[in-house]
């Protein structure tokens, strides 16, 4: 207090003006929870989702926490090519794997880039389409109509929001099939039948056929929704885990959604085995 008392009156004035603002910030975090706001943009009574959205971790290439680490097979690349550090995005920090499965993702990462179905341009599956570094865009119509479109890929999925068409797929799908309701502001998505060839993300994280992920979007405000997707999967986890991330949404005026075609760039790796350097042309 007698240290405060000697303060110049302007050094004063600017001390109150930072410990108010100390004060009033965890009720501003606490505003800004996982409750979706009333003034909410609306569609037929719901959340307004239409729009371009990602995510901005490190999500895609670990879940898990993970420190910064060079790749040392890129070394021309330099820092291009490190890994950055990230914290997990699991609830509770580590994904539980059964023994059997944790091995094949030590596998995974032994063989890692050529493996991933990423460097492979294959459509990403769930949840990983949500957090790769490109954005998606959700499309929201009046009834029923709810499409996810991703840069990456050019992969796409439409929600099935009407309960009399929800159904598992008679095959395995990359992109799975997406059965949709509301709870309330959320929009909840099942997803089922993914094919056991989608990784989660870099680090080789893997699932099986057997997969079942419930996606929950919560908006917080209409640029802003909180994200959680709930993985069972008995075959690869010991119990189901959770992860959960905020998405943005891009405001830009001119936003949008461009194409990353990118099966011409991975024709190489997939089929370089084939290719001759004298190729002979025949009739």
């Amino acid at each position: 207090m007698p240290i405060i008392g000697q303060m110049k009156p302007r050094l004063l004035h600017k001390l109150v003006k930072f410990l108010s603002a100390c004060a009033v910030l965890p009720l501003f975090i606490a505003n800004t929870g996982a409750q979706p706001r009333e003034h909410l943009d609306r569609i037929a009574g719901k959340p307004n989702l239409n729009g371009i959205w990602q995510a901005v971790n490190s999500a895609n290439w670990n879940l898990e926490g993970h420190s910064a680490e060079a790749l040392d097979a890129f070394w021309q690349l330099g820092a291009i090519a490190a890994i950055p550090a990230g914290q997990s995005v699991v609830v509770g920090g580590e994904i539980p794997y059964l023994p059997e499965a944790l091995v094949k993702r030590e596998e995974n990462r032994a063989a890692w880039p050529a493996a991933d179905p990423e460097a492979n341009c294959y459509m990403p599956g769930l949840p990983r389409a949500t957090y790769m570094p490109y954005p998606f865009q959700i499309v929201q119509g009046e009834g029923d109509t709810l499409l996810f479109s991703y840069t990456y890929a050019n992969a796409n999925r439409p929600v099935y929001m009407n309960e009399a068409d929800h159904q598992i797929a008679p095959v395995d799908l990359w992109m799975g099939r997406s059965n949709g309701s509301w709870d309330g502001d959320t929009l909840v998505i099942e997803v089922n039948s993914t094919i056991d060839q989608t990784w989660l993300d870099r680090a080789g994280n893997h699932h099986s056929y057997a997969m079942i992920v419930t996606e929950r979007y919560t908006p917080i405000s209409d640029s802003l929704i909180q994200y959680q997707a709930t993985i069972e999967d008995p075959l690869t986890f010991s119990r189901p885990w959770t992860i959960e991330m905020p998405l943005y949404k891009n405001i830009e005026e001119d936003a949008r959604l461009f194409e990353f075609n990118c099966v011409e760039y991975a024709e190489k790796l997939l089929y370089g085995d084939l290719e001759t350097e004298n190729p002979v042309l025949t009739e």
